[in-house]
């Protein structure tokens, strides 16, 4: 058996903009890009089909977004921009700790995390000193804007199971949402919900060995 652990809800609480358009214009600003004074309804609007279950990269819609009213920008700057926009303070939620602690006593331990901004889960781990240079830190790192699948499908699932390598059936996945985190019980793997589990259980059961 090896653990993942959701990130946001789970491991950490975060800041998050009330108005993503406005935080992202800031720093599109902030570089020099020329923001649309329609920005608000370009950034709202799609401007690319998804298969489903695919993850929506956030700096490639700024740029599909900008794009549409004329503006270019380069993926770097568009990628630096949306990470500073939702770099944010985050809080470690309690017993967020002791489950990495106790997850790392008894072997893999991953993060898998929805997420389309690219770097904020490794950005938000490093401010919340759970990063891999820490004790704590987690042996892989799996995203849905790295992998390209985002929770419940199978494949970001079956991503993290690789990264530890373990098969899927060996995945336990501790996580806050029934409806994304809760899909690893329908694809093989076995998922833990904080509406049925604290953290400090979840640790508990951890040191116990009774987790599944």
């Amino acid at each position: 058996m090896a653990l993942s652990v959701d990130l946001f809800g789970t491991l950490v609480d975060a800041d998050r903009p009330d108005a993503p358009w406005d935080a992202v214009a800031d720093s599109l600003a902030a570089r020099d890009v020329r923001v649309p004074d329609d920005w608000e309804a370009a950034y709202r609007s799609s401007h690319r089909e998804y298969e489903r279950g695919r993850e929506a990269p956030l700096d490639e819609h700024v740029r599909l977004a900008l794009a549409s009213r004329g503006v270019d920008v380069s993926s770097d700057t568009a990628r630096e921009a949306v990470l500073a926009a939702f770099d944010a303070p985050v809080t470690v939620r309690d017993g967020a700790r002791d489950v990495l602690r106790a997850a790392h006593d008894r072997g893999g331990v991953a993060v898998c995390s929805n997420c389309s901004v690219p770097g904020l889960v490794e950005r938000t781990l490093a401010r919340a000193d759970l990063g891999h240079e820490t004790d704590l830190g987690p042996d892989s790192v799996v995203t849905s804007v790295d992998c390209g699948w985002r929770k419940p499908h199978e494949r970001i699932f079956q991503a993290t199971a690789d990264a530890l390598d373990i098969p899927l059936s060996g995945l336990v996945h501790v996580g806050d949402d029934a409806r994304t985190d809760g899909g690893a019980d329908r694809v093989g793997a076995t998922s833990v919900l904080l509406d049925d589990a604290s953290l400090a259980t979840v640790a508990d059961r951890l040191r116990e060995g009774s987790l599944c």
